[in-house]
């Protein structure tokens, strides 16, 4: 009787203890596992020629990812290729972001793409993305001397082994791409000959060699970007940024692709300039275009102060009113407008990112404000122009005098004291005493005058004919 017992004797303990046991722990259960946290992906394209612009759409990106703690950042590529410097600049960018950095051949990394593509932690392609043909040319597309070929090429394929260390053949493959005097092979297969340089498309990058097999250079091909951020975090685990272009980088990329043109107008306009006397509108459309070819590509972070751009552009138009086309007031009175209304924009109550809706209750006190201070501006000018001095522009009055003398008192050309009548002036012929920038003095038979020239400037010295008179001044044109 005693052994059926000793059997049943753990199950009346496991019994006994169940009766016993509190009725809160009979209950608990094992936690379920936290849900996992989408990732964050941001997507920045690469849609151009590589130049600063795309540096600057790059940054802006990763350091936005970087800010908002984003596990992936996404190139999506489509580049013809483009400046080796800003190609370095690009990759350094690159090595400051924490996550996981991703290329998406969309269509074409070519050149200097595929270094770019080579600095990422994964290369992924479309169904027709094709890679290759790195080998560092001229920026005119020209043939490098032969032995700074050799030295830049070297400093490649350095470059691209210490990008590519632990990832497969992709250091080997990119080099391929670079130096057409090497030979490329795995084991026997010969993937590049000598005297070529290799260009993959997106089936050839994801072919297998070796033992263990390892693709070649790709991570995988996808048919969209959708499908690839799927591939890469599963879906519906992750939201994705798509990082736009700005409306001033656009410009940008616009502005360095023309700059070919531009140079090229540039210096027509300063060679036509130093061909004639003086300094006028060639040599001043010079400057500016070439202005623009070398620091053009800095508008690309000019989005988000166009208030700034407006004003600075209506400064510019009065400038340009006041001493190339005096008299006009057509740039002027523009200018003025530009002025007034970017003071009224840099009021305006305006969200970043948000629709710009302007209701007369959001624009009246920014007016009031700018209105206010207008006038405000006027009236203390015409209370301090009581107490400054009459002659020059602010009487309206000439400087007259012999030339070596010392200045008389002013005068009103054409008026009752003044010796010489403004219609005896006209058609005389004098020179300049002052540089014309392009208001200064001229001689005119023995005396001096305040003188404007109608367009351009005019050195001292420059002989000059009176072909007008203005409250200010007598008007001159230089004779040639």
């Amino acid at each position: 009787m005693i052994e059926p017992v000793k059997h049943l004797l753990p199950t009346i303990l496991t019994a006994f203890a169940a009766c016993v046991m509190p009725l809160g722990a009979q209950a608990e259960k094992p936690a379920p596992p936290a849900p996992k946290t989408p990732a964050k992906v941001v997507v920045i394209p690469i849609r151009a020629q590589i130049a600063k612009p795309e540096l600057f759409i790059l940054r802006r990106g990763l350091k936005d990812a970087i800010e908002n703690k984003v596990d992936t950042i996404v190139l999506d590529m489509e580049t013809p290729g483009g400046e080796l410097a800003v190609t370095f600049e690009m990759l350094k960018a690159l090595e400051k972001f924490p996550g996981k950095t991703v290329t998406y051949v969309n269509r074409e990394a070519i050149s200097a793409g595929a270094l770019i593509a080579a600095g990422t932690d994964e290369i992924h392609f479309a169904p027709e993305g094709v890679i290759g043909a790195a080998a560092p040319v001229l920026a005119t597309g020209a043939e490098i001397d032969e032995t700074m070929r050799s030295k830049i090429v070297s400093y490649l394929k350095a470059r691209v082994r210490s990008i590519s260390e632990g990832k497969g053949y992709r250091g080997e493959v990119v080099s391929a791409m670079i130096d057409m005097d090497s030979e490329f092979k795995i084991g026997d297969t010969v993937i590049k000959k000598k005297g070529e340089l290799l260009s993959l498309t997106a089936q050839e990058a994801m072919k297998t060699y070796g033992d263990p097999p390892l693709p070649l250079l790709g991570a995988g091909i996808s048919e969209d970007l959708n499908a690839l951020l799927d591939q890469l975090h599963g879906a519906g685990n992750y939201s994705v940024l798509r990082l736009e272009v700005t409306w001033s980088e656009k410009l940008a990329q616009y502005l360095t692709s023309l700059t070919p043109i531009l140079l090229g107008l540039g210096l027509l306009a300063l060679f036509i300039e130093f061909k004639t006397p003086g300094f006028g509108v060639f040599g001043i459309s010079g400057a500016i275009l070439l202005g623009i070819v070398f620091f053009g590509h800095h508008v690309a972070g000019l989005s988000g102060h166009e208030p700034a751009l407006l004003f600075a552009l209506g400064v510019s138009l009065v400038i340009i009113d006041v001493f190339l086309f005096p008299g006009t007031m057509i740039a002027a009175l523009t200018g003025v407008t530009m002025i007034l209304a970017s003071l009224v924009w840099m009021m305006l109550d305006i969200w970043p990112g948000e629709p710009v809706t302007i209701s007369g209750n959001a624009l009246l006190r920014p007016l009031a404000n700018v209105l206010a201070g207008a006038a405000l501006a006027i009236a203390a000018f015409l209370v301090l122009l009581r107490f400054l001095p009459k002659g020059g522009p602010w009487g309206g009055m000439v400087l007259e005098s012999a030339v070596g003398g010392e200045p008389k008192a002013a005068t009103a050309l054409g008026g009752a004291a003044s010796p010489i009548s403004a219609e005896n002036l006209l058609g005389q012929s004098g020179k300049a005493t002052t540089a014309l920038f392009p208001s200064g003095q001229v001689e005119i038979s023995g005396k001096r005058y305040e003188a404007k020239l109608a367009m351009g400037f005019a050195e001292e010295g420059t002989p000059v004919k009176v072909t007008g008179v203005s409250e200010f001044g007598l008007i001159v044109e230089t004779l040639t």
